[in-house]
């Protein structure tokens, strides 16, 4: 049975929250506040984070950065909950390293439907090995090499190495990389395709060279 950790400070949405999700058979530990939720995160592990950002205390995107700088939870999956609806703001959550944004207010089925979506991406993959130049990629255990030594990729950094390197020499619009690591295309979302990128090619050092641009089409891995 998955756990979840849901991160909201509103009960009334909380209870809501807890209620659907149980009843479609995972387990949820709510607190209503980051500053907790760190706490717990240090003494449990979770299968997928659900984060509001408007909280008492330490907030949702502050929260966010800390967890990702630390190598324990940067591959746990994170979907962002927030009334906080502006391009800006999915764009800054993304950018940050959430794995889906869903504005308030949604429908039960629609959480339920992206966190199922998720979690089964995470988990998916094959037992083969993908490898390009200095870069391995062992998914059955979802780990990735260069050098031989191992880089820690968050979970859309992960699926966006993966396809490069299943598919290399082709180059993929942003709208494509959008639908096959999102699910779905929205022109102002592109761009965080440019920062996962920029991320991506970091973390790889100088195999990262390998992930080219072509300007006003996309990316993808070539010599």
């Amino acid at each position: 049975m998955k756990k979840i950790l849901l991160i909201e400070d509103d009960p009334d949405i909380s209870d809501l929250i807890v209620y659907n999700l149980q009843k479609s058979g995972f387990r949820v530990q709510h607190v209503s506040n980051a500053n907790e939720a760190l706490i717990l995160s240090e003494k449990e592990i979770f299968d997928l984070i659900l984060l509001d950002l408007m909280l008492p205390g330490l907030k949702g995107l502050d929260f966010l950065t800390i967890i990702r700088s630390r190598d324990l939870f940067v591959k746990i999956p994170v979907i962002i909950i927030s009334a906080m609806n502006a391009e800006a703001d999915i764009i800054s959550g993304l950018n940050k390293g959430a794995d889906d944004y869903l504005p308030k207010p949604f429908s039960m089925e629609m959480l339920v439907t992206k966190v199922n979506t998720l979690l089964r991406r995470t988990v998916g993959g094959t037992s083969g090995i993908l490898e390009y130049r200095d870069i391995k990629m062992e998914d059955s255990v979802r780990k990735v090499f260069v050098g031989g030594n191992e880089v820690v990729l968050t979970h859309r950094e992960y699926e966006l190495l993966k396809l490069f390197l299943s598919r290399p020499h082709e180059i993929f619009s942003r709208d494509v990389l959008l639908n096959s690591l999102w699910g779905y295309s929205c022109d102002f979302l592109t761009r965080t395709i440019d920062s996962h990128v920029s991320t991506l090619r970091k973390k790889l050092g100088t195999a990262g060279s390998c992930i080219k641009s072509v300007p006003k089409v996309g990316y993808g891995i070539d010599d």
